[in-house]
Parts: structure tokens; sequence; C-alpha cells
């Protein structure tokens, strides 16, 4: 999710990587679908346990706030041994790394998290560990859910989730489970349940990713200094999509784009 005018920041295999772009980490509380954390509040962890974690976004300010809010919960095992900000620096670091879990986003330079997926699984189709995956977006949109699960992510859950859950899903992906946000389990259930491939909606493809964010953001009633700061890209840049978007299914204002979105169930 880069704004305009940032450049291509290099990548880690420690804390550190640099790249343009910030985020709010804050956010509500969202409880994980998969079992309770134990009772002794190790969330799954043994003691003196240490699981290796990479870092995906190519936001460095987001990733800053994560390892933040996981030193804040005062919980120890996570380690974080490297960072990328796009898929080639993904890839690169999760090679020279081997983590057990990568912190994944949806929505990345260089074809999104799915194209991570699929590249480390042949990359590293002959590893004796196996490295997991959790999506972490600030996307709950179904489609973006569906697709990296069906790439092999081991959970997803969204950017609004406190430090002490996500370190308890670390440990618990890690360890084999399937982690995901209450709402989002349903759209796996409902896409796994179904034999029939969903259908295409050639309106739709004609968007991109980032066009689509805004169009669900405009759909739920966000103002545009709300999607700015949601998706961390300029005002303007906001009315830019609008306009893409408006022109690239023939509506007239955000109202009509509004109803658009709901026929189609994006909001």
């Amino acid at each position: 999710m880069t704004g305009p005018g940032e450049g291509r920041p290099e990548a880690t295999g420690r804390a550190g990587a640099r790249d343009d772009g910030g985020a709010d980490t804050e956010g509500r509380a969202e409880e994980m679908s998969s079992e309770d954390a134990q009772q002794d509040g190790t969330g799954g962890a043994a003691e003196g346990r240490t699981v290796r974690v990479v870092l995906v976004d190519d936001h460095r300010m987001f990733r800053t706030g994560v390892q933040a809010e996981i030193g804040e919960t005062g919980r120890t095992g996570v380690e974080v041994v490297g960072e990328a900000a796009d898929v080639d620096q993904a890839l690169t670091v999760i090679t020279a790394t081997r983590p057990e879990v990568v912190l994944l986003d949806v929505h990345l330079p260089g074809g999104g998290g799915v194209e991570v997926l699929r590249r480390s699984a042949t990359m590293m189709s002959d590893a004796e560990r196996p490295v997991r995956f959790l999506a972490l977006s600030v996307s709950d949109a179904a489609e973006d859910v569906i697709g990296v699960i069906r790439g092999g992510a081991r959970g997803y859950v969204t950017k609004t989730i406190t430090g002490t859950d996500l370190v308890d899903a670390i440990f618990r992906v890690a360890d084999g489970d399937a982690v995901f946000s209450p709402r989002l389990a349903g759209f796996v259930l409902d896409a796994f349940a179904s034999s029939d491939a969903p259908p295409i909606d050639e309106d739709l493809d004609r968007l991109t990713q980032r066009e689509r964010e805004v169009l669900r953001l405009i759909a739920r009633g966000y103002a545009y200094k709300e999607i700015a700061k949601q998706l961390f890209i300029s005002v303007k840049t906001v009315e830019s999509h609008v306009s893409a978007v408006l022109r690239k299914l023939q509506l007239s204002n955000r109202h009509e784009l509004t109803r658009w979105a709901a026929a189609r169930r994006l909001v």
C-alpha cells in the first residue's frame, strides 16, 4: 500500500528496514476465533520457547508499531528476525532467515501477499521446517481473506488486533493452528463449503486493488480524510481513486457507487 512518491526501501534480515509511510497501530481489540489463550497467559508459548517472525508490510511505521505493540505486552518468546516491504524483499528475507511465522500484508508492491505465498511454496518446498503465514491486513474483504487462505496462509487477522491477541495468534499459527478474526472465519467457511468457483465480476476486475479498497470505504460512508488516514495516502490521492472508480464503473456519484457496492455485497 505504497503512497505517492514513496521510494523502494531495502530489505533487512533484522529489525530496521527502511521505507516511507506510516501507520496507526491503535484500534479496537478483536477476539480470535480459535481456542482461547491458556489461563496462564502464555497464549500457547512453552516456557523458554522463541518463535522467529518476519514482518512483511510496505509501511515502515506500521512494522515499527507492531514490534512496539508486541514489546508492550510484556510477553516473551516472539523474536522479529527480519522485515520486508515488497514481494521480492519478502522472499529474500524469508529465505535468509527461515522464520517460523511470517506476518504478511495482503496488498504489497510486486504482486501482493498471494504472490509471496505462491513463490515461497515453490522456493521452500523441500524445507525441513515449514514457514507458516499469518495475514495481517487493513482489509476485511471476503475476496482478500479467501485469496490468501487458498494461497496457503494459516490465518487472517485485521490491523485492529491488540498486541496481546497478536502474540497469541503468532504462537497458535506456529503450532499449526488456524486463526481468524471472528467475522472473517465465516468467509472462509462459506467459501470452502461450496465447490463452485465464485463468478467473475468483469466490472470489479477493471479496478485495481487500491481502487477496490477506496470503493469499499466510500460505500461504508467514510469521508475522504478518513480514507486517507486508513490507507496511509493523501486526500488528493483518494479523490483521484474515486474519480477513476466512477469512470470505470460508469457511475455519476458516491451514492450510486454505494448502491453498486451493496448490490455486490462488497460492504
